[in-house]
Parts: structure tokens; sequence; C-alpha cells
């Protein structure tokens, strides 16, 4: 099948954070960018135009993805959306999982019903990870919630939980929140795979790190607490989010290069 008109909508995993480039709008390139490559060579192949949107804005929890995005991504009549959603809210201290994932559920009905391709997006396991290992059953939880109604409405899901790769540092970003450039080039072969895209990405050089001394181990923690994960807390305390200011980054249907 090849796509027309493919809008992203989500947080800062779909806008691209943690794959920088200074050439595109809000200095990002990311997982969705590199999809939207592919499919726009695909459809000039078989001499269609080709349209790209990406509505998605970092620091967003669900409800205000599905309240600011929603609706102009149905306005765009899309023939492929990609939503990844639900993130933010599961790492707050308090979260009620089966009211958000209600709420998914609704949007995801509407999406469905303007007959796109919908494609969906289950979280990433922590169980490799120290920092988030301890939220690892409210992911698991709402997984198993998005599953559910991915199944309803027909969307097709990208299962990022059984990705057992992204358990390796090396796919993600020095600030261990975001995926790194090889990270989101992983993703892009993945959803162009679940979505049975003809491609030829190849995964990126991982870069090996020298070992690092318990002491030295120690300092990179202490240096990540202070410039990475107090920031963070701060602004969820604050209620600012890294998004504040922010527009889209594509909010309207374009060809990409």
């Amino acid at each position: 099948m090849s796509f027309q008109r493919y809008v992203a909508i989500g947080d800062s995993f779909t806008e691209g954070v943690g794959d920088p480039d200074p050439t595109r709008p809000n200095g990002l390139r990311g997982w969705a960018d590199r999809t939207a490559e592919v499919l726009g060579r695909d459809a000039a192949s078989s001499g269609g135009a080709f349209g790209y949107a990406n509505l998605a804005i970092r620091g967003r929890k669900l409800p205000a993805i599905l309240d600011e995005q929603l609706e102009q991504a149905i306005a765009l009549a899309p023939d492929l959306v990609t939503i990844y959603a639900g993130a933010n809210d599961i790492l707050r201290p308090k979260v009620d999982l089966d009211g958000i994932v209600e709420r998914y559920d609704a949007a995801l009905g509407r999406l469905a019903a303007t007959d796109a391709r919908l494609v969906v997006f289950t979280a990433f396991d922590p169980g490799g990870s120290a920092i988030y290992r301890p939220l690892r059953g409210r992911f698991a939880l709402y997984n198993e919630l998005v599953r559910t109604s991915a199944r309803a409405h027909g969307a097709t899901v990208v299962d990022f939980w059984t990705m057992r790769e992204y358990r390796d540092w090396r796919y993600w970003d020095p600030d261990r929140m975001h995926l790194g450039p090889a990270g989101h080039q992983r993703m892009a072969i993945e959803v162009l795979d679940t979505l049975g895209v003809p491609h030829d990405l190849e995964p990126l050089p991982l870069t090996d790190r020298p070992p690092l001394s318990r002491s030295e181990q120690r300092r990179e923690n202490i240096a990540w607490v202070r410039g990475m994960a107090l920031p963070w807390v701060h602004r969820r305390l604050t209620g600012r989010s890294s998004g504040d200011g922010l527009d889209p980054k594509r909010p309207t249907l374009a060809p990409i290069d």
C-alpha cells in the first residue's frame, strides 16, 4: 500500500527529541520524519503526491495530546495516522490508567472512523533500567489496555514493549529519556516493517563506550541527576513542560525531503 497523507501525533517520542538536525523544524528529525521520507519516495515511485504533518509536541500528556492534536489531525484527512501517547502520564507519581485509556480508546475510535490506517505503540519495557524498573507493572498494565483498544478499532500495533534491543543504552540519548539517532532509525525500520512498506533503511552503527570504573559511573549518574532528572522533576512540580511555547514542527501536510 502506498500512503499519500501521513499525520503523526504525540509527544517528544514522535516529535523526534534526541535526534537533532538543525536543518529541520524544531531542530529535530526523529523516527516519524525518517518514516515519512521512505513513504514519500514510495508515493513518488507510484506517481502520487505525498504530504506529511507532525503535530507532536514534547512534554504533552495524553489528555493534552488529544485536546490539541486530534481534531487537527482529523481535519487533515490522512490515510495514515501514527499516535504515541501516555508515557508522560505513566511517569507521574499518580495516574488513573483506566481513565486516560478510556479517553484514548474514544480517540482511536474517531481516528479509525476516518478509514485511515491507524498505528499505535505500546510503551517500552523499563525492566532493563534501574531508574524506571519500579514502574514496570504500570507500563505493562497500560500496554494491555492499549492492545485491547487497538484490537477493538482495527489499529496496527508497533510493540515497543517487546523490542529488547532498546535495553542497550546506545540506542538512547544521554538524557536517558529519549531515543538517540540510532534508536529513532531502529523505530522507523520497525514502523515500516509493521506496515509492510519496502525500504532500504539499515540500522545505524552503535557507538561503543569504554567501560567505566565505579567512581566514574557514580560521577556520571550524579551529573545526570543534576542536569536531567532534577530539571524534569522541577518542571513537573511547577506545572511547566519542556514543550511550553512550542508549536508543532509540521502543522500542515507538506512534502519532505
